[in-house]
């Protein structure tokens, strides 16, 4: 199917939201980037606006309804995760079954028609956009990082060194197995001594 390849992204990238989330600690949930300053969202205020935003683009512009409130009853890490799994497992089942004539269908994007691969593709991008934004502020609070999207300076630096990928788990069920003691998360070797950078800063 000619669209396969957004269903398969789609697949890797609610993966990629709940790995970042499990990165955080339970007392994270309140830090912003800058203390006092609203425009830098908290991360439980990134986690609710990932909810309700996907939840309002799925609904809304691809017909695509998972009879489901988008935020947990309580709004803790662990069941905002367990939400956000839960819920995208739904609309990745309903994607999967769509023929290319629904992909290539109109439907309405704000003000605009848009088909529904472009919403797909749009989509799929302001989720990364903001799990940018929180990887940044893993960084902010001294955290490691395993693999998203590639290495990182924890998983052994540039890809050019042959930097492995390295994801925190294996799969979703042992990062959801692992909420409670957060143990269970791969190895990090670090850089060994190599750039992590293009342009690392000079002694």
């Amino acid at each position: 199917m000619r669209y396969e390849f957004l269903v398969e992204t789609y697949a890797s990238e609610r993966i990629k939201v709940v790995s970042v989330w499990s990165e955080f600690r339970d007392d994270h949930m309140e830090f912003r980037p800058k203390l006092n300053d609203p425009r830098g969202r908290t991360l439980h205020e990134q986690m609710v606006h990932q909810c309700v935003s996907e939840d309002f683009w799925f609904r809304t512009m691809l017909g695509v309804d998972v009879a489901a409130p988008p935020l947990p009853s309580v709004e803790t890490r662990k069941e905002f995760i367990q939400r956000y799994v839960q819920d995208s497992g739904k609309r990745l089942a309903v994607v999967e079954t769509k023929a290319e004539d629904w992909w290539e269908s109109e439907t309405t994007f704000f003000d605009v028609k848009r088909s529904m691969a472009w919403v797909m593709t749009r989509r799929i991008a302001h989720t990364s956009h903001h799990r940018g934004q929180q990887m940044a502020m893993l960084r902010m609070l001294g955290r490691d990082l395993h693999s998203n999207y590639g290495p990182t300076a924890d998983t052994g630096g540039l890809m050019q060194n042959h930097a492995p990928t390295i994801y925190a788990y294996r799969d979703l069920n042992s990062l959801l197995e692992d909420l409670e003691r957060e143990a269970g998360k791969t190895a990090l070797p670090g850089a060994g001594g190599k750039a992590v950078t293009e342009r690392p800063a000079k002694a």
